[in-house]
């Protein structure tokens, strides 16, 4: 999971006549002409985009200091009626302004950037007006509570002191941004899932605070120090202020639906993703693959239980119930190689220099010369994903990517324990290392920081980079990543089987009513996933809609893109070359990539 941000920079020297390719000129004009209309229609682009990002930058500071803008580390987000309508005004405002150009005029490179601008403007004012997502999901003020502290301290941009000091006027102003919760948010269209959830990380805000802040304050000058304690003093009133008002009055009156419906769920996925596939689509080919990927395992199976006492029945044609037997037996396999409970983290970090060597060796991509720290998850952000990987802001140059692993918690009994292990065993650590690491999300990071639009960094794709991570695991698995290993093949269709599953059920339970009986069948039976994990992502469908897609679609488009690459290119198609190239666009949708490389018009 690559942890991603909001949209809000300023380019303090935008280039936004990046790599500019003046379109060809059509019979009988004249060429000089049409590129200068081309270096005219890029200026008048760069000035918009340089307005844009300054605008988001002011509207949202949290964000801001995240993506590496540190001009406003001291201000908070505006989430009150007045503020949003500010927002609203200068989405719109914007979006006029993209919509009197002559996209066509631009380059390539800048005709992606408007496409990828007119979207996001896009779906923030239908965000704003009809989603609504601030008068119904108390989540919305707990990430920006969150991050406005996180985001000033987990890096160090800048001295401490000058952090610390921006964290104490951030928290001066939570206690104001709890309030325009209370004020924007009726309970009569809060899900009671959302209210919960809140009500139980509220508290999240000063474990950073005790984190982060707390123990550095000796460090400060007396006078600074005792306004920080003044601030932490009153951030904690303020929490305990709305955690009253979290269990006395959110959660007993939530009485919201958590899907989203039909109308609004096609809308938000075609803004979310970008992506040229529909919702139809995506669920016509996921349940493709999750046919034709359990047969594939199926396979594996009869090779690896041949011969083994007490494997189970293994015809050429199996039933349905056969097949699930042998898939799960096979998997036992692997499930028995797995690290000690305190061996997890230790164990991705040897996990992911082995697949660095390995792609070195085999030379299939560029390798970053960045740095990259593998960390405990800080305890805070645990009890979502095992692993995320946390780069530094495109705007933040020379700081460490984190690739972080939760630890397993001490609390866990040995049933808790086995059963994280089964699913996390030794063979699908190694896949969290390439999906997170190299040549996952970390190199990929590395890669787009390269691209010189600003813009294009602080809008970047997550289906792009989720897609691109899941696809190397397929890569890294055909190269013949542990030798070969047809277990290691096994659980990486497993892995696999996730993204599809999450493809599956996201539309299930937002579109089509799924019951939490349907949804632990897709993931724990015909998608083999142990049940705490099951649970944890059948809540995450809950307090979510449009995320979980991004990774199917995603690497569905990198698949669809690497075979059109080799078509095209046919024996002169190198696989490095090919995953540098992808890689050099900035992390743009998918579709944009393929158009760019093969020469298909932008749209």
């Amino acid at each position: 999971m690559r942890k991603t941000l909001l949209a809000a920079a300023l380019l303090a020297s935008l280039s936004a006549c990046q790599k500019s390719e003046a379109p060809a000129p059509a019979a009988g004009t004249d060429a000089a002409a049409t590129a200068a209309d081309t270096t005219q229609a890029d200026a008048a682009f760069a000035d918009l985009s340089k307005r844009a990002l300054e605008g988001w930058l002011q509207l949202s500071p949290v964000s801001a200091t995240q993506i590496g803008e540190h001009k406003y580390d001291g201000e908070l987000d505006d989430l009150s009626a007045e503020g949003r309508q500010k927002n609203l005004a200068f989405s719109k405002k914007t979006l006029g302004e993209l919509d009197a150009m002559d996209v066509a005029a631009l380059s390539r490179e800048n005709q992606v950037d408007a496409a990828i601008l007119r979207n996001q403007l896009q779906y923030d004012i239908w965000t704003a007006e009809t989603l609504q997502s601030w008068a119904w999901d108390p989540q919305v003020y707990n990430s920006v509570a969150g991050g406005a502290i996180y985001g000033l301290m987990a890096r160090e941009f800048a001295p401490l002191p000058e952090r610390l000091k921006s964290a104490t006027a951030r928290m001066q102003k939570i206690p104001a941004l709890l309030a325009q919760a209370r004020a924007n948010l009726d309970p009569a269209r809060v899900p009671k899932v959302h209210a919960e959830t809140v009500a139980k990380q509220n508290a999240g805000i000063l474990s950073i605070v005790e984190t982060f802040i707390t123990p550095n304050l000796k460090d400060l000058p007396e006078a600074d120090r005792a306004q920080a304690q003044a601030a932490i003093d009153g951030l904690k009133t303020a929490v305990a202020e709305h955690q009253a008002w979290l269990d006395k009055t959110l959660v007993p009156n939530a009485k919201g639906d958590f899907r989203i419906g039909q109308a609004l769920y096609d809308q938000k996925l075609q803004f979310a993703l970008l992506s040229s596939l529909s919702r139809a689509d995506i669920k016509q080919r996921a349940e493709g693959e999750l046919k034709r990927v359990r047969e594939e395992m199926y396979g594996i199976a009869r090779t690896v239980l041949k011969d083994k006492p007490g494997a189970p029945a293994l015809p050429e044609t199996p039933t349905s119930d056969e097949q699930q037997k042998a898939i799960e037996a096979a998997l036992e396999l692997a499930y028995a190689e797995r690290p000690t409970r305190d061996k997890v983290v230790p164990d991705a970090e040897a996990a992911l220099a082995q697949a660095t060597e390995f792609v070195r060796k085999h030379d299939l991509v560029t390798l970053p010369d960045a740095p990259v720290e593998i960390i405990e998850m800080p305890e805070f952000q645990r009890g979502v994903a095992v692993a995320y990987c946390d780069s530094p802001g495109p705007l933040d140059k020379h700081l460490k990517t984190f690739y972080a692993v939760s630890p397993i918690p001490e609390d866990w009994d040995q049933k808790q324990v086995d059963s994280f292990l089964r699913e996390y065993n030794s063979r699908m650590i190694h896949l969290l290392s390439i999906h997170e690491g190299t040549p996952g999300h970390y190199l990929e990071g590395w890669h787009s920081a390269k691209f010189p639009s600003t813009l294009r960094a602080v809008l970047r794709s997550g289906m792009f980079a989720e897609g691109w991570a899941v696809y190397t695991e397929k890569m890294m698995s055909d190269a013949g990543y542990l030798d070969n290993d047809p277990l290691f093949h096994l659980v990486q269709m497993k892995f696999y089987l996730r993204s599809i599953a999450n493809a599956i059920l996201d539309q299930g339970v937002q579109v089509d009513g799924w019951t939490r009986e349907q949804a632990m069948d897709l993931m724990m039976r015909q998608t083999f996933q142990q049940e705490s994990e099951a649970a944890k992502k059948w809540t995450r469908a809950q307090l979510t809609s449009a995320q979980l897609p991004t990774y199917f679609v995603g690497v569905q488009e990198h698949f669809d893109l690497r075979k059109a690459a080799e078509a095209k290119q046919g024996a002169q198609f190198n696989l490095k070359a090919y995953h540098d190239q992808v890689l050099s666009y900035g992390a743009p949708p998918v579709r944009f990539v393929r158009q760019l490389m093969l020469d298909e018009p932008i749209k």
